[in-house]
């Protein structure tokens, strides 16, 4: 596509804002090309590249993790940049049919009007109505219904779906509610906090959402801030210089009605950047939403420092092996220890091409497969909840390697590859521990492991128009696909997402 597709004022306004023209030329080529499917070759299971820990394994893991927590090597990154809409979107549609109708016999606003009291925020809800002079009195009629929703989700009020979920009251305690980013505050100290009581927790938030972050950091940290213990809390932003450009139907740069170009946020795997400007070294990714009470923390606690510490074991093997690939030949018994090293350990198959290769080019194909970044994946049984499979992925190389996988990144057309998507038995819940730095100390620069067809093109519409728009890599597929992967069997318990308001009257979220 030539530069003349873009006035001078154009060219203008993309220096201006950072964004490469040679990125947007790229993007734009992936509409008009398409996204390439993955090719699955079978499912991951625990028979064939997911680990199961032995209990007699817990406490040297556990060992091993604890020097290293010790040492300051740990930080903690959670994305909580996302409002929370989709967790209210039901509930919208109810006050809409209750304002219209006068009643609303949807199941799920039935189950949110019966659990009412339930919910962690119930108490400064029921105190805000009653300073507007609303009583909760049962049964709720339709006018109590009306401003209970309405005190909830209005803008002027406690506007819950406009607020990021980190900022929602998820848990009760005797003390008063817990939003979700506290009960972070509390993981950190168990598995995040040195030698010296400092606990590194990373926010990546939207701009408008910081001060609050703030402020609440500034208000509550006392609570949690005891024994010797401190929070050191930091923030980012997602890069506007990774949104994308959006087209039209015809794969022409969407022009809004003002004529401007229209850039689109990237998605979460626009994170790889803030990820990459952390200066960490092992770095725990969880999701906001997934939080439980302290009754339950127990097992995540553990599974935490269980999958920590087996990275760290395969890591000393991997450094080790780097440094005698530094100082030494790989003859046939070397590639065939290699080789399977890399199956049993770093979830990669190496082709079988590799074994033909002379002495040097080996040393240097290990020293490229070895030399990358590291990630334990947290596994659980699949039982009906969504989220990314894990499969063995065949690349064009001839090699095999474990992904988490999407279902939009199959094509749903072939059915040889709709039956091994169909027959996964486990899922990731966004349980990782990644290892960011070289064998030698130095940090990688993670953008360099993404695969850049990992992309995602769906249908949206502006101002009345149709446009495609582009999702980048998804932070732990696409984005991690080129880093060396194991994928570890964690209890189901450790996974808790609250995706629908819904959700906080699961037994996992009440008290107990």
């Amino acid at each position: 596509m030539s530069a003349n597709t873009f006035s001078a004022e154009d060219l203008n306004k993309l220096e201006q804002q950072g964004r490469s023209l040679d990125v947007v030329h790229q993007q734009i080529a992936m509409f008009e090309r398409g996204v390439p499917f993955l090719k699955l070759d079978r499912a991951c299971t625990v028979a064939d590249g997911i680990h199961r820990l032995e209990e007699s394994e817990h406490r040297g893991y556990t060992t091993l993790f604890d020097k290293a927590q010790a040492a300051g090597r740990v930080t903690k990154f959670v994305p909580a940049s996302g409002a929370a809409s989709r967790m209210f979107k039901a509930l919208h549609a109810a006050a809409e049919t209750l304002a219209a109708t006068g009643a609303c016999d949807d199941a799920f606003f039935a189950a949110f009007r019966d659990g009412l009291t339930r919910f962690a925020f119930y108490p400064e809800l029921k105190q805000r109505l009653s300073e507007r002079g609303i009583a909760l009195n049962e049964p709720l009629d339709a006018a109590a219904l009306q401003a209970v929703l309405a005190e909830l989700l209005d803008s002027d009020k406690m506007a819950y779906a406009k607020l990021p979920k980190g900022l929602l009251t998820f848990h009760s305690y005797d003390g008063g509610g817990r939003v979700a980013a506290e009960e972070h505050f509390v993981e950190t100290r168990a598995y995040a906090a040195d030698g010296d009581g400092r606990g590194r927790l990373h926010f990546t938030v939207s701009p408008e959402h910081r001060a609050a972050f703030e402020a609440l950091v500034v208000e509550r940290r006392a609570r949690y801030e005891q024994a010797g213990f401190v929070l050191d809390i930091s923030y980012s932003f997602q890069k506007p210089e990774t949104d994308t450009i959006a087209v039209d139907p015809d794969n022409r740069p969407f022009r809004d009605k003002t004529g401007e170009l229209l850039f689109r946020p990237g998605g979460h795997g626009a994170l790889i950047e803030n990820l990459n400007d952390l200066d960490g070294d092992l770095i725990f990714i969880k999701n906001i939403d997934n939080v439980v009470p302290d009754r339950l923390k127990d097992t995540t606690v553990t599974y935490k420092k269980l999958i920590g510490g087996y990275l760290l074991e395969i890591q000393e093997a991997v450094f080790q092996h780097l440094v005698d690939l530094d100082n030494g030949t790989v003859d046939a018994a070397k590639c065939a220890q290699l080789t399977t090293f890399a199956a049993e350990k770093l979830g990669c198959q190496v082709p079988a091409a590799v074994a033909e290769m002379n002495g040097e080019d080996a040393r240097r194909y290990f020293q490229r497969l070895f030399n990358r970044p590291l990630r334990v994946c947290g596994m659980v049984k699949n039982e009906g909840e969504p989220g990314g499979g894990p499969f063995w992925v065949n690349a064009h190389d001839g090699s095999q390697s474990v992904q988490i996988v999407e279902s939009s990144q199959i094509d749903s057309g072939d059915a040889a590859q709709t039956a091994i998507l169909q027959n996964s038995t486990h899922f990731n819940p966004v349980d990782l521990v990644c290892a960011v730095r070289d064998y030698r100390g130095n940090k990688f620069d993670l953008t360099t492991f993404v695969d850049p067809d990992a992309c995602f093109i769906s249908e949206k519409s502006k101002d009345g128009k149709p446009l495609k728009a582009l999702e980048l890599p998804g932070l732990w597929n696409g984005a991690m696909a080129n880093w060396n992967t194991v994928f570890v069997e964690v209890p189901l318990i450790t996974f808790n997402p609250v995706k629908t308001v819904n959700d906080l009257l699961r037994e996992t979220h009440q008290p107990g």
